[in-house]
């Protein structure tokens, strides 16, 4: 018996997904995009997953750079998700007006993140529409230890389920 798209969606949307930047790069090209796919998925090493369309710009430039950030933001900030639905412009250190830095990795961190997760690529899996890309955390910093962290759940953002035609 076949689920519903309707319900796989209303279903899949209640999943507790943490919001952030995705920073990444290759040569001189800097991007972000906005994410809910992330999780710890090691202890030893500490491995941090996230989930990228295999279509977007952060999907070739994690494969072509082999790193990526995670960036969270504070939950009551939660409009500049919408900056990063699409490709992001760099310019003079700011990525779409919103002021970054290098990590160790080379992948941009933005100054404004509560606090950040610099990850070195060591696994990825072509899942369909979605690559599993697995980094071990080669740097992190905390900038605002006393805010919360954005969730998908502050937001009308809806991200997941079935592919939409």
């Amino acid at each position: 018996m076949a689920v519903a798209d309707e319900v796989v969606n209303r279903v899949t949307w209640k999943v507790p997904n943490a919001l952030a930047l995705v920073g990444s790069r290759s040569g001189d090209e800097r991007n972000a995009m906005t994410t809910s796919w992330i999780t710890q998925l090691s202890m030893e090493p500490v491995l941090i997953g996230i989930g990228v369309d295999n279509q977007a710009v952060t999907h070739r430039l994690i494969t072509e750079g082999g790193s990526f950030t995670v960036n969270l933001w504070d939950a009551d900030d939660t409009r500049v998700f919408v900056k990063y639905s699409k490709p992001a412009t760099y310019a003079d250190g700011e990525l779409n007006g919103r002021a970054v830095h290098e990590a160790t990795t080379g992948a941009p961190v933005f100054d404004e993140a509560i606090a950040w997760i610099d990850c070195e690529v060591r696994h990825h899996l072509d899942l369909g529409t979605h690559t599993l890309f697995v980094g071990e955390v080669v740097d992190a910093g905390i900038n605002d230890d006393d805010k919360r962290a954005a969730a998908m759940s502050d937001t009308r953002m809806k991200y997941g389920g079935v592919k939409r035609h």
